[in-house]
This record gives structure tokens, sequence and C-alpha cells, in this order.
């Protein structure tokens, strides 16, 4: 990293768990955040190799993962970058060496604008925009700090969250932005999120397909009132070899892939589970036992997660601090043992934890701090 408060913040994550690198992963402080980089790795060289056989690029959404380190191994495969939810990711991808760095997000509030603004001043950073006010503070802070910021325009393609609702919206929207200094319009992007949701593959195919279509149309109607889309930006690991084909994407947004968590991995084929939990049975009566790995431990969105060993168990409750699991004769776990389990959904279980430890043939080999939480993580208050 490039800046001293990065620099600190990574030595000191690292003194605190450095006495963890050497040791096996069953026998680690828990609840601890392993990352088995044997299996990370396979499921980047999987990505990869899908992708090349797509038109669309992959620019892997680094929000599930937070960590320049992993970030890095995905370029070096071939992405042609990282996206980003909040400009203080961006702003350490940027830093530790990713040159091209999208916000798939709307930026506001005078802070993070002005951060924004700042950074691009030392490479190549993008956001999405959907307003022309907030694409007027954008300039205007561009302006004043000497920089230029890419611009997609997002839209709606059927999420009903963010993104301009018509592509008629999306031409006025370009003619605004046409007319400010300091933003360069790029192309546009639409994020299909919610066919993820659909377990059917026919059915999600389809679904994408519907949304798709309105993506196109935007970009057909900007075409004809004369501006160009270099980027067409979308997809999801859920959708990346649906989204992937069409023809009219240039660039995915698959992340998760990387650690496929059992939300994801009951989506699409030929990733492993890269992503676990180590937690301790601290808990026991009878055939109940609970594990010290509850919400503020591991993330339990859309699925729950299940324990690698026993994946038949199904948690009957995850509190704040306790995973309860009703066991039978078959469980050979007692008090005081360790067991990994894998997140329901990886990206609200890698924001609980300071670092990963990183595993390789079964021992710890590194810890690779979580540093893009925040502004000081990113550091822009203290650089």
């Amino acid at each position: 990293m490039s800046t001293r408060a990065t620099n600190h913040l990574y030595d000191f994550v690292r003194g605190i768990y450095q006495t963890a690198i050497g040791r096996p992963r069953g026998d680690l402080m828990t609840p601890a955040l392993i990352l088995d980089l044997d299996k990370a790795r396979r499921n980047i060289a999987f990505m990869a190799e899908r992708m090349g056989a797509f038109k669309a690029r992959l620019r892997p959404h680094t929000k599930v993962e937070k960590s320049p380190e992993l970030a890095r191994l995905q370029v070096d495969a071939g992405a042609i970058g990282v996206c980003t939810a909040t400009v203080w990711e961006a702003i350490v991808m940027s830093r530790s060496g990713i040159e091209d760095v999208l916000i798939a997000n709307q930026v506001g509030g005078r802070e993070k604008i002005r951060a924004l603004a700042a950074a691009a001043r030392d490479g190549l950073l993008s956001v999405a925009v959907d307003d022309a006010r907030n694409a007027q503070d954008l300039s205007a802070a561009a302006a004043g700090a000497g920089s230029e910021i890419g611009v997609l325009i997002e839209v709606d393609i059927g999420m009903g969250r963010g993104g301009v609702r018509s592509p008629e919206e999306a031409v006025v929207l370009a003619r605004c932005l046409q007319k400010l200094p300091s933003l360069r319009l790029r192309g546009v992007q639409g994020y299909e999120g919610h066919c993820m949701l659909e377990p059917d593959p026919d059915l999600r195919k389809q679904k994408v397909g519907q949304a798709l279509a309105r993506l196109a149309a935007a970009v057909d109607q900007l075409a004809q009132a004369g501006f160009s889309c270099e980027v067409v930006s979308a997809g999801g690991t859920g959708t990346y070899d649906i989204t992937g084909n069409h023809p009219l994407v240039t660039e995915i947004q698959a992340g998760s892939y990387v650690f496929m968590d059992n939300f994801h991995g009951n989506l699409v084929p030929g990733f492993v589970r890269a992503l676990t939990v180590l937690g301790t049975v601290i808990i026991q009566h009878g055939k109940t036992i609970v594990f010290d790995s509850g919400r503020k431990s591991i993330g339990v969105d859309y699925v729950l997660p299940t324990l690698i060993d026993y994946p038949d168990y199904q948690a009957r409750y995850f509190a704040e601090e306790h995973a309860v699991f009703d066991v039978d004769e078959r469980c050979r776990l007692t008090l005081g043992d360790r067991a990994e389990l894998t997140p329901g959904y990886a990206p609200t279980t890698v924001n609980l934890y300071d670092a990963y430890h990183v595993v390789e043939n079964g021992v710890v080999v590194d810890i690779w701090p979580i540093v893009p939480r925040g502004p000081g993580h990113a550091g822009v208050l203290a650089g």
C-alpha cells in the first residue's frame, strides 16, 4: 500500500495475528476467518478460463473480499480491473496498484465526493450516476481537485433500486454529463441482481434476457442521440455465464466466485468453497451443541451456514454469538472441539473480521488484513 496510514494498519493487524502463522487451520483462536488459498486460486483460474470463452471481460467486485492481495491475484489472472461498492474500497484498491477501478454504485455526501475527486488525480476511477444533481456535485469536486472522474449511467433493469428508469432518462442524463467539466461518460451499467435469486437455470436465463433487453434499449437510444458506450457493465457470480455471452455486455462484475458461499454455490457449478469460519463448541447439552460463531461472526443472509464435516445438519438458529445445532449419534464433536462452517453469504461475513488466516496445505502461511472498511482504513483522513 502506498500510504503510511494503510501500511501502519497492515503492520498493526499482522502483529495481532502473527502468532497464528505456522499453525494448523484447526488450531486457531475462534471465531477465525479462514481463506484456503489453494481453493481460491482454483476458483480464480476456473473463472479466467470460463471468461476466455465469452465476449465480455471480467471486472471482479471486491466488495466481497475487501483484499488488495486477492484483487491482485484476479488482475494477474486476466481481470481488466476491479469494481467496489464504496469510495473507501475504491481508494484502497487504486492505491494498492489496481489501475482501473469502478465504484459500481452512487457516491453521495460532501466528504466522500471530495475523497473520490482527490483520489482520481492518481488513478483511473469511475462511478455510477443516475441523477443530474449528483453528477453536478461530482463535477464540481473533480474540477476543484484538478482530476477527471469516469462515469457510467446506471440503468434500472429490474432491481427497482438505483438507475434511470427509462432509455429517455438515460439520454437526458447523458446530455447533462456532456456539459459538465471533469467528468467523462464511459458508458452504462445495469445489475440484474433480482435474477440471481431464481433457482431454476432456465427461468434465470429467461429473466436475465429480459433484464439485458432493457439495458440494450438504453444503449441503442444513447447511440441514436450520439453517445457511444465503450463500457457496458453488468452481471454477477450467479449470472456470469449468461450475461457474459450477451453480445452487448463488455464486462462482468462477478466477485463471490472467489469464495463460493452457500448462497452462490447453489447457483453456478464448477467452483469450490474457499472461505470458512472456524468455531469452537462452547456449550453442549445432550444432542445440542453450540458454537461461538453466531451472526456477529458469519453471514446468514439468504442461506444459512453449514458445518463442513456435517453438511446434513441444519442450524436451529443463529444468535449474535451462538450457532445452535441439534445433532444425532453420527456427530463426534464435543465440548471444546473446533469445526469449520461455510458462510451462508460471504460478503456479510468478511466485513466482520480484521484479517484472513491464509491457509495453504492446511497450515496458516500469512495474515491478510481486511482493510477497505471506512475512511480511516483507506488512509484518506490520516494521509
